[in-house]
């Protein structure tokens, strides 16, 4: 008999959890009443990965002088208290900080947790690593954040820890974009905390806070995903804090007691559940119990909450039609969902984004587009490596025991997303740490890298090979080519087709000698700006780059010996006023040293660029009209841009490879134009700084382009670094705007790129960044981008410092690059392809390693490989392999995205396929099975919730004048901007923009079709070739 029930106990152990426990999900909801108002109270914690505090000091609670937030003992406390009462909920949102907590656990806790997941009691919500931000966030790092959190809830707790809900209620503003990936994760809605004021305003009036946000123009119906504006962002009703950090006043109910107030309290409570009730559309409203870093003594909450849902509802006995239950975001989803169903509701369509966020008259969410820029740009490197990690472990079959490494980067990178981290709004040495933690995780995955390009050069799996990822680059640093006669170069390239790539290397020597496997290439050495020799910090004796060009293979490599020679070939200073590389032509005023011409693509407008800047206001911030600049608010103390100068000294250098114009403005800017042979764009390589303090107000740097080009009023900038949105100054396109701020009222964020387009010429504007900033066209014709600020004051939204950033004793200075394209757009041979291409060639950039030898060419030659690529043949210029990793056991993730738009490109813009089984070099695909986006989901059997649809958010604000008088100049104003928002620049257009969205079914089962925009998702099963 024991033997029986000891088996019986290790069959239970070993048979997935969920089998056991199938009440999770929606069939765990608290039921809801109809004819009732059912309140769903959702019990919640907001843990910030890292704010004012370090992620370590956040999860241990120390530093309490800070803040007192400790989220060990939230977990603690909480899991305690669900086992008191199985009808409590609570949703836990952030899986970097329960992953933390769970590694933890004693057995019997893990066991506990697992039954409060699998009876619904603890839901997770959103499930990425951290709460991600939504304006200057990456695509891509967004799907790989999200995919490693949902990996680990879905490992540990199986479907019923499979999120179904986003849960985005801090993030200053959202983005198209986001919307999109979480209809591509599977997931049945989105909970949002902070819009635009005035929208907000709009949506309760007219009782739309609830709609279906249709996030991809190229998606269409698949894309939508039913959104709903919170009512008080995250936090609980005023007076209704029931936390050890608050002082609101608890639930009494002994009758006997002075202090009695159920009557009193609940009153309270009724009279905010009855204001929210008139601006939403159904009998079901969502009331948030929660806050920062609440619930470290969850009894606190769960017992006064207990007693309100029970007087609650013992008042329906006397006619009350309230009906309190604990609930979850899911169930209120699923709630509102079923109550449209049955009353036939069609919920409004939106299709923009909700940028920019102000919270008061004064108060833009703009300025952290831009702030910290040097921690923004470390994010997109890091993204860059983790790629070339992922994709080098793919391609050699790696131990698990490297997987450790890996996953070091993965979760930097996660963490690295936070709303309060790459946005730099964050204090100083938190900042610090991210940038502690970001270069911990590059230094573990070069790991990784190393001892992958070993067994692909030596075909060895010891490491017998150094590579050097020359992290001080970005100032001309390295020591491995400054202090040595020969070394090997090494460019991996992660991209899904051969790229040409220009290689720059400081170096001491006047002349070199390059090689590859086959033939010696052409090189030129230039001297480096003396902007970028005086950077503080720099420790390097080099003065001159060596510049060599070759093409790199589709996710491979190529190696290129370097051996310093006698000679002199350094380039010399000329006297010509222009920069003249075929196809590109840049005119210089030799009286200022400016741009004024610049030829391209067969178009030639007028240009001039120049740095100015914003002074910043300053206040008190004890009112609207007082508020200061900071790392959040972008508020200029005027609309009057101050330039630097009119006049730059300059150099002009001309070469084989490159032609470059280096200006100083400044002691604190300056700036190399650089043209490079066969590129079809300009790149503008600008360092600015320190700031100078001279004054109250500090100082917001911009790069402006300035052309004759008739945009009329309109401009386009990317959404993470995705699809394009079309924005229009002093208008939105979903409520009529009065705008008090317009200047950081017209910016966006820049995650990539922002054009304009001139429909009567046929000439388009692209700039793109190699970082995320903010960005607008505040004038006809004319594109800025703020590149560096620095704020004298604090702009009283939580941070509590200045934003004043030092590096090396002195104000932080920053190098950066615009890649600035021009030409046509509206025919078949337009730009918008060349754009692509460029975008991926910067955001996945083609890596560069080092390895000193004493060898010489031909033993090199003779002993390792030379080239290599993972690709059997480069794939269609509209496909890229988004993601190429490790899996589970010997399976591997890939994913592949269609890069167009629709109507983009006449060729590429158009559905693509590709046979994926003998397409890699080291492997060929015995099986895969399609995933949701996450990875997390087999794709048929996600079956998302459905949401009837009806007209759109904008014509609600036409409709919305019969009843409301309106402000003739703000009438006005939207009719311009109405006509100018829905005016299409492709009118003259030969493209075909209405391609099929359906083909018929590969007959081929690993042939598969991508269509514009499309991402697809396989875990695949592989044979290595030995």
């Amino acid at each position: 008999m024991m033997l029986l029930i000891l088996f019986l106990t290790a069959s239970a152990l070993a048979a997935p959890q969920d089998a056991f426990f199938p009440k999770c999900g929606y069939k765990s909801c608290h039921k809801t009443k109809d004819g009732f108002i059912n309140v769903h109270i959702v019990a919640h914690t907001h843990d910030d990965v890292g704010w004012l505090k370090t992620v370590d000091q956040y999860y241990y609670g120390s530093k309490t002088n800070i803040q007192k937030a400790g989220v060990q003992y939230i977990l603690d406390s909480v899991m305690e208290e669900l086992k008191r009462d199985s009808n409590r909920r609570f949703i836990y949102v952030e899986t970097a900080f329960f992953w933390k907590w769970w590694m933890k656990q004693h057995d019997f806790v893990k066991n506990q947790v697992r039954k409060f997941v699998n009876n619904g009691q603890l839901e997770f919500i959103g499930g990425a690593w951290s709460m991600n931000d939504e304006a200057v966030t990456h695509y891509q790092s967004i799907i790989d954040q999200f995919t490693w959190g949902l990996r680990k809830l879905e490992d540990t707790f199986g479907k019923c820890g499979r999120p179904k809900v986003g849960w985005q209620i801090d993030p200053f503003g959202h983005s198209r974009e986001m919307a999109s990936i979480f209809a591509q994760l599977g997931f049945d809605g989105l909970l949002l905390g902070r819009i635009d004021y005035q929208d907000k305003k709009f949506r309760f009036t007219t009782r739309t806070p609830e709609m279906v946000w249709r996030s991809s123009a190229n998606l269409g119906e698949s894309s939508d995903l039913f959104t709903s504006v919170m009512y008080n962002t995250y936090s609980p009703p005023p007076g209704f804090c029931f936390d050890v950090l608050c002082d609101d006043e608890p639930i009494i109910d002994d009758k006997k007691s002075d202090d009695y107030n159920v009557p009193k309290r609940f009153k309270e409570f009724l009279d905010y559940v009855k204001e929210q009730r008139f601006s939403y559309a159904t009998n079901n409203l969502i009331v948030t119990m929660g806050g920062d870093f609440t619930y470290m003594d969850a009894n606190f909450w769960f017992k006064n909450i207990d007693k309100l849902i029970s007087y609650g509802n013992e008042l329906q006995k006397n006619g009350s039609k309230y009906n309190l239950i604990y609930s979850t975001p899911s169930c209120y989803l699923k709630a509102v969902h079923d109550e449209g169903e049955k009353r036939n509701l069609q919920w409004k369509v939106k299709t923009d984004d909700f940028f920019p966020y102000a919270s008061d008259p004064n108060a833009y969410w703009t300025g952290y587009f831009t702030s910290r820029p040097t921690i923004k740009r470390f994010e997109r490197v890091g993204n860059n490596f983790l790629q070339i990690c992922k994709q080098l472990y793919a391609l050699t079959d790696l131990g698990p025991e490297d997987g450790i490494d890996l996953n070091a980067l993965r979760e930097a990178m996660g963490v690295m997303q936070h709303h309060d981290a790459i946005t730099g709004t964050e204090k100083e040495h938190v900042a610090h740490d991210y940038s502690r933690i970001l270069d911990r995780g590059i230094e573990k995955c070069g790991i990784v890298v190393e001892e992958a390009l070993n067994r692909l050069i030596t075909n060895r799996k010891e490491s017998e090979l150094k590579f050097d990822s020359c992290p001080l680059l970005n100032v001309s640093q390295c020591d491995s080519t400054e202090n040595h006669k020969t070394f090997v170069v090494t460019i991996y390239n992660p991209l899904s087709r051969n790229v040409t790539k220009y290689v720059r290397l400081p170096v001491k020597g006047s002349a070199y000698k390059v090689q590859n496997s086959e033939e010696e290439l052409k090189v030129q050495l230039v001297p480096i700006h003396q902007g970028v020799l005086n950077i503080p910090g720099r420790e390097s004796e080099a003065t001159k780059e060596l510049i060599f060009q070759d093409s790199i293979p589709a996710l491979g490599f190529k190696s290129f010996y370097v051996s310093e020679v006698p000679g002199d070939i350094v380039s010399k200073e000329e006297s010509v006023k222009k920069l003249d590389k075929k196809p590109i032509l840049l005119k210089i005023d030799e009286r200022t040293g400016m741009l004024f011409e610049i030829t391209m693509n067969g178009k030639t407008i007028p240009l001039q660029q120049n740095f100015g800047y914003y002074r910043g206001a300053v206040g008190d911030n004890d009112s609207f009209q007082n508020r200061s600049s900071g790392a959040y608010i972008f508020r200029p103390n005027g609309t009057d841009t101050f330039t630097i100068t009119d006049n730059a000294t300059y150099k002009l250098y001309l070469g084989a490879h490159v032609t470059e114009l280096h200006q100083t403005f400044s002691n604190w800017v300056t700036q190399t134009i650089k043209v490079y042979a066969k590129q079809n764009h300009v790149e503008f390589d600008w360092v600015i700084g320190p700031i100078p303090i001279d004054d109250v107000n500090g100082k917001e740097i911009i790069s402006r382009y300035t052309t004759n080009l008739k945009s009329e009023s309109t401009f386009y900038t990317d959404s993470n670094g995705r699809e394009m949105l079309k924005r229009v100054r002093d208008f939105r396109p979903s409520w009529k705007l009065n705008l008090q701020e317009t200047i950081s009222g017209n910016y966006y964020p820049v995650t990539s790129r922002i054009l304009l387009r001139d429909a009567s010429n046929d000439i388009e504007m692209a700039i793109v960044t190699d970082r995320a900033q903010g960005g607008s066209s505040l004038a006809d014709g004319e594109l800025e981008l703020m590149i560096h600020r620095n704020c004298m004051h604090d702009d009283a939204f939580g941070v509590g410092e200045a934003l004043m950033e030092e590096a090396f004793g002195t104000g932080l200075v920053v190098r950066g690059s615009h890649h600035l394209v021009v030409g046509p757009y509206l025919k078949s041979d337009g730009i918008s392809s060349y754009e692509r291409q460029l975008l991926q060639e910067k955001v996945l950039d083609a890596w560069t390693f080092i390895t000193p030898t004493n060898l010489s060419f031909v033993h090199y030659k003779n002993q390792y490989k030379m080239k290599y690529s993972g690709l059997t043949q480069n794939l269609p210029d509209n496909v890229q392999i988004l993601t190429l990793e490790p899996w589970k056991g010997n399976s591997y993730l890939l994913r592949l995205e269609h890069i167009f738009e629709k109507g983009e490109d006449k060729n590429l813009s158009t559905p693509v396929s590709v046979n994926l089984k003998d397409l890699f070099t080291a492997f060929k695909l015995k099986s895969f099975k399609e995933t949701t986006l996450g990875a997390n989901q087999l794709l048929g059997e996600s079956k998302r919730l459905q949401f009837r649809t009806g007209s759109s958010l904008d014509d609600l604000v036409d409709m919305y004048d019969f009843y409301e008088p309106v402000d003739e100049q703000e009438d006005e104003n939207w009719i311009k901007g109405k006509q100018a928002y829905r005016t299409s620049e492709f009118d003259a257009n030969d493209i075909n923009f209405h391609v099929m969205d359906t083909l018929e079914e590969d007959t081929d089962r690993f042939q598969i079709t991508l269509l514009p925009m499309q991402i697809r998702t396989f875990v695949i099963e592989i044979k290595r070739y030995t």
